[in-house]
């Protein structure tokens, strides 16, 4: 191994040392939470997010993306978790999850995906704000704050007025805040762990990750949502990419990288109509 690889493995590890280490007291009040709670706690958020953001009901995108996220999902969910998996219709590239093993994706971030495995890290990424009980230390900051007002402001950006900055900060301090760099890094090793789990290629998180990167330069605007909830810098691509390098390389050998399936669920994406936020700016 050359010397800029195990320079790069050892800043990863020291990153997750650090991460796991401030983020003890965290999980320890997560872990106060019993899982009915959690459950309970997700399907009222889930109630919320139905009433409103706008999502996909087409039967078939559905059942690719819950296919995708349970294969990922039972090789690193513990406790037995009732997963669902829903796609937000707006362009605005974000993916969240609430408590209790709900996740979404939005359009806009699925349509920037080139491979099965670049989607897949992505929901990886956010199973682990679940297993790791992030989810639920966020819903406990919320308490007191009615974080349901500015779901869409903060989750697919359509508030375009004088509110805004106020019912974003709102959110900031609930559920659908943006994560902790801590959080994020801890999410990013469970997504890289979690795909190599499910027999999927990990370089689609840091991949992803650089296509996000890359079209901030060229396209902000594009994702200024995801970029509100999840911090996201060069680090957490150097710390993937180190993680990645400590694998054995066999076991990493025939991972899928891509398949028929997801570039048929894509084109079915496509054809559906416009989203309700496209159609205000057309």
């Amino acid at each position: 191994m050359n010397s800029r690889k195990f320079d790069k493995i050892q800043r990863a590890r020291a990153l997750l040392a650090r991460a796991a280490s401030v983020a003890v007291l965290g999980a320890l009040a997560a872990c106060a939470v019993s899982q009915a709670s959690e459950v309970q706690m997700g399907a009222n958020y889930a109630g919320q997010i139905a009433q409103q953001l706008p999502l996909i009901k087409d039967p078939e995108a559905l059942r690719y993306i819950n296919a995708l996220g349970n294969s990922l999902a039972r090789v690193t969910d513990q406790r037995s978790l009732s997963w669902h998996f829903n796609i937000v219709d707006s362009k605005e590239v974000n993916a969240f999850a609430v408590p209790g093993g709900y996740i979404y994706v939005n359009r806009g971030l699925i349509e920037r995906a080139q491979s099965m495995s670049q989607l897949a890290g992505v929901l990886g990424h956010e199973i682990g704000h679940v297993t790791l009980r992030h989810s639920i230390k966020q819903s406990q900051s919320a308490q007191g704050a009615n974080a349901g007002v500015s779901l869409a402001c903060i989750l697919i950006k359509v508030c375009d007025n004088a509110v805004t900055a106020s019912t974003i900060n709102i959110v900031a301090g609930g559920v659908f805040a943006h994560y902790s760099r801590v959080d994020e890094t801890e999410a990013d090793h469970e997504g890289v762990s979690t795909t190599v789990k499910a027999g999927i290629d990990p370089h689609g998180v840091p991949q992803m990750l650089r296509i996000l990167l890359e079209e901030r330069k060229t396209n902000p605007g594009a994702v200024d949502a995801f970029f509100a909830t999840h911090p996201l810098e060069e680090d957490r691509i150097t710390t993937t990419d180190a993680q990645i390098a400590a694998y054995p390389p066999r076991q990493l050998e025939g991972l899928a990288r891509d398949t028929k399936e997801f570039h048929a669920f894509r084109d079915r994406m496509a054809g559906l109509p416009a989203s309700p936020d496209s159609k205000k700016k057309n």
